[in-house]
């Protein structure tokens, strides 16, 4: 077939099984937008602003296990996706950022809205590209889908001038390359893994992303029961374990609990799968684990000992390499450690004031009323982790989070796109008034197509997590970080054309969001709580993991 650039673009988003796209048009890429105009089987959202696009794209990907995909013109429209490719990036999300260009002979021209996009990008994506002849195109889109989705996932961009997208060419149409998952170690590194194993008396599993985009959960829930066990996980873990498991120990960290962190500081082996050692997990370097031999089992390379050092390591897919594992190894029995870690998650429960309104409470109800099967997104600060402590996740791509990169106006953009991905499944960003401000626009997007999402805005009238930081290790000097003005969070959503609700008492929220669900629009729950509640447990940064406090130690430690 003799196609213009812009027809191949489309063609190839079929070829590759893209049914959604999120983007905004302008004029560069203006010969692609007048292509979709004729296929309706590409469902295309416009978003209220590129990052928006982008973040949606991320939550779609994330949500379904696809490629998330978004589009933007040159200029603006392209650096208007940068923060939403880079959370893709440092949550390992597959993405395809679709962008165009100047024509070919004024690039390098500071002609106008030209920004070099894949210059900008490349610290950001796994790859990117600059196609300047139509005859690339169709090969470089389907790379780009490839690498998107191999290996380590993440996004990739395609920068396409506007001439190539108005140029002839002919189109072959090709199936999608088929992905392999290529294992890096031998028999001999899974047999030290197994003598590792089969010789410790106290195991603990910390378990990363990985174990979710390499499908490993049931392995892992295999793996754990083989080796008897206890399991934490990271944010971008959650659901990935049952949470109502025995073994469960909740999230480790800096804001992990007291039985994960404390637990993994007594362990003699500690067996990472699919994570990468975030500061926000370690703590301290010097202490983390320090009295364990560490087994590291990941398919980036370039994780192994990059921020702990290991005994013991296996490069490939997680799945891959559990599956080697399990049939090899024999039933182990540490019911002696197993014991001590049910102690330790029964005199250190999370808890939080019953008496009034707060985001726990409101977490721990949308748990009860959605019976856990809800997709939850969220934004970041204090509400992103009362939402991983308090709602219970079983099943993987539920939890949808800015880990890395720590993104602000994350999750509603997220959340959109998570639904339009799975339009059976509730789906509800939790957002403080903070984060809501930052991408709050999208509402309109929600409300144009009819995407019944639920925003809870969790509003305390301050940036509360930067706030108890203040509290806590300030000395109380608040600088920049009261919110407390005439916004009016329920007019403004309703102006946007979203259903809203003002709940300040405890009783007032069920019957809110029951509303919310039943009616099946966009709408929006603002949730007042007190300007000084704070997230606990709590490590200090840079502190050892066994320096985890709550708000009964404080007045212990004087901190």
């Amino acid at each position: 077939m003799l196609l213009t650039g812009a027809e191949i673009v489309i063609e190839c988003l079929k070829e590759q099984g893209v049914d959604t796209v999120f983007g905004y048009p302008g004029g560069t890429i203006l010969n692609i937008y007048d292509a979709l105009y004729s296929h309706s089987e590409i469902k295309h959202i416009l978003t209220s602003h590129e990052q928006g696009a982008s973040h949606a794209a991320d939550g779609y990907a994330r949500s379904t296990g696809k490629v998330g995909v978004c589009m933007a013109t040159s200029g603006p429209g392209a650096t208007n996706l940068v923060t939403g490719i880079a959370t893709a990036y440092m949550d390992s999300v597959p993405m395809v950022a679709i962008t165009a260009n100047v024509v070919l002979p004024w690039l390098g021209k500071d002609t106008f809205q030209e920004v070099d996009i894949a210059g900008v990008t490349m610290p950001i994506t796994k790859h990117g590209y600059i196609v300047k002849n139509v005859a690339d195109l169709a090969n470089t889109l389907r790379k780009a889908f490839f690498i998107a989705k191999s290996g380590r996932p993440g996004p990739v961009l395609v920068d396409i001038t506007k001439d190539v997208t108005a140029a002839k060419c002919e189109y072959t149409p090709k199936k999608p390359r088929e992905i392999e998952r290529i294992d890096k170690f031998t028999e001999e590194d899974l047999n030290k893994v197994c003598k590792l194993i089969q010789a410790s008396k106290k195991p603990f599993i910390y378990l990363g992303g990985g174990a979710i985009a390499s499908d490993a959960c049931d392995s892992v829930k295999k793996f754990a029961e083989l080796i008897d066990a206890p399991v934490c996980d990271t944010l971008m873990a959650k659901g990935a374990f049952d949470a109502y498991s025995d073994r469960y120990t909740g999230m480790i960290g800096m804001h992990g609990t007291k039985a994960s962190n404390l637990g993994v500081s007594d362990c003699d082996l500690l067996i990472a799968l699919g994570a990468r050692f975030s500061d926000r997990v370690v703590g301290n370097v010097k202490t983390f684990a320090s009295k364990a031999k560490v087994i590291h089992i990941d398919i980036d390379a370039a994780e192994i000992d990059k921020n702990i050092k290991t005994k013991a390591s296996l490069v490939g897919d997680l799945k891959s390499a559990l599956d080697k594992l399990n049939s090899m190894l024999t039933k182990q029995d540490h019911s002696e450690w197993m014991e001590k870690i049910k102690e330790l998650k029964e005199k250190y429960p999370l808890g939080y004031d019953r008496t009034k309104l707060t985001c726990p409470y409101v977490v721990e109800e949308t748990d009860r009323i959605t019976k856990g099967q809800a997709i939850i997104t969220t934004d970041v600060g204090q509400h992103q982790i009362w939402a991983s402590q308090f709602y219970k996740y079983t099943r993987p791509r539920t939890f949808l989070s800015s880990g890395g990169l720590g993104t602000m106006g994350y999750g509603l953009g997220a959340c959109i796109g998570a639904k339009v991905g799975n339009p059976d499944k509730i789906c509800i960003n939790f957002g403080g008034d903070g984060c809501f401000r930052m991408n709050m626009n999208e509402l309109a997007t929600a409300s144009r197509f009819n995407i019944p999402i639920i925003q809870i805005i969790i509003n305390n009238h301050v940036l509360g997590m930067v706030r108890q930081w203040q509290t806590l290790f300030y000395e109380g000097r608040y600088s920049q970080t009261v919110l407390n003005d005439k916004v009016d969070y329920c007019k403004v959503s309703e102006g946007l054309g979203c259903d809203a609700y003002r709940v300040t008492k405890k009783e007032e929220f069920a019957p809110a969001l029951e509303k919310a669900i039943k009616n099946k629009r966009p709408a929006v729950i603002e949730c007042v709580i007190n300007e000084d509640d704070k997230v606990f447990p709590m490590v200090p940064s840079g502190a050892p993991l066994s320096d985890v406090f709550d708000e009964k130690d404080l007045g212990k430690t004087g901190k």
